[in-house]
């Protein structure tokens, strides 16, 4: 008898590894959720105030202006929701997408859930800016001269922190959250010092510019703010991949091609140019580089591919839904934007510095 041989086992062709559909699932239903929540806050900013206007009348003033139908209001709801609430809601916007996405960067860059925008010294500068602009009285640019000066101090102070960590061709991590700490110890000496000689009036003013607020927006501000922003905000992405290179340690990237001191200067730009922008026309609004770009680690995992876009668009809703709640908490009265930021923030920071300290120091 002749042995028949056996015929080969067929096996199912390999399907997709386990859990890569789960977290592509997860992201979208986290854009679908986000982007539904930034339309209802934005809707109900616009609408709500001590001049409320119906969701139906502002979707028909929208689309009026817009040539597309619907209908005017009185002459009172549309100087509100064109002078007032939009330009609001469109800062707030603005301002947040700019600080979500700056810290999801930042938290990138350094490879540390606990870094934010202010490590290097953008929002420092800025504040010293701002109130020496504010305590010598400067008005050659009207009101836009605090805007610029805050501005333009973010930015310098940037600089300042780079070439002073800078040492042999190369910036080491730790060199400059160190000179950041040191250039922020050094801002808020300034600060006091020009609060000391500062009259009252300037006081006042200083404080609440400090504490943040949108209160003063306007279109100008906005169209101002828009150029930086979006600027950053469509850079931004394109530098998703070689973050999670650099996520696996500074060599690793290196041996995979990427440059990581010139892609780390790169990113420090792009996040001084957003928080630099957003705090000089909303003054300093902390927290919402820290919060967003962590809970949406959390949530959706480490990949930048949709950790850099979803930040801006976290960041967004927060700073639209935190607007909103200092507008109406306190009525007539308004709340500074940036203590209710601290004061949900700051809980969720000592939380975090918890639950990583219990992981040694590792990724959420």
């Amino acid at each position: 008898m002749t042995a028949t041989a056996t015929p080969p086992r067929r096996t199912a062709p390999p399907g997709p590894a386990p859990g890569t559909r789960r977290p592509r699932s997860r992201t979208w239903l986290l854009t679908v959720f986000l982007t539904a929540a930034l339309l209802l806050l934005a809707l109900l900013s616009a609408g709500l105030g001590a001049y409320d206007l119906a969701p139906g009348d502002i979707l028909a003033s929208v689309q009026h202006r817009t040539g597309l139908g619907g209908h005017a209001l009185d002459r009172v709801g549309e100087s509100v929701l064109w002078n007032v609430r939009l330009p609001r809601v469109a800062l707030a916007l603005l301002v947040g997408a700019s600080l979500g996405c700056a810290g999801a960067l930042m938290q990138g860059v350094f490879g540390n859930p606990l870094a934010e925008p202010g490590v290097i010294g953008v929002s420092s500068g800025a504040a010293v800016g701002a109130v020496a602009c504010i305590a010598l009285g400067l008005n050659f640019l009207g009101t836009w001269t605090i805007t610029v000066f805050a501005f333009a101090a973010g930015l310098a102070t940037v600089l300042v922190v780079y070439v002073m960590s800078r040492a042999g061709g190369r910036t080491e991590v730790i060199t400059l959250i160190l000179t950041g700490i040191a250039v922020n110890a050094f801002a808020g000496a300034l600060i006091g010092l020009f609060l000391t000689y500062a009259d009252a009036a300037a006081v006042n003013q200083i404080t609440f510019w400090q504490l943040g607020s949108l209160a003063q927006a306007t279109w100008p501000k906005v169209l101002a703010v828009l150029p930086c922003a979006a600027a950053g905000l469509l850079l931004a992405p394109f530098f998703s991949r070689r973050l999670d290179l650099l996520a696996l340690g500074e060599r690793p990237a290196r041996h995979l091609g990427v440059d990581v001191e010139k892609l780390r200067v790169t990113l420090i730009l792009v996040i001084a140019l957003l928080t630099a922008a957003a705090v000089a026309v909303s003054g300093v609004i902390g927290f919402v580089g820290l919060v967003v770009p962590h809970l949406l680690r959390m949530l959706a995992g480490p990949g930048h591919r949709f950790l850099v876009p979803g930040s801006a668009l976290g960041g967004a809703v927060v700073l639209v839904g935190a607007d909103l709640a200092a507008r109406t908490l306190a009525a007539p009265a308004e709340l500074p934007i940036g203590v209710l930021t601290a004061l949900t923030g700051s809980p969720f920071f000592f939380w975090l510095l918890r639950r990583t300290r219990r992981k040694q120091g590792g990724w959420a």
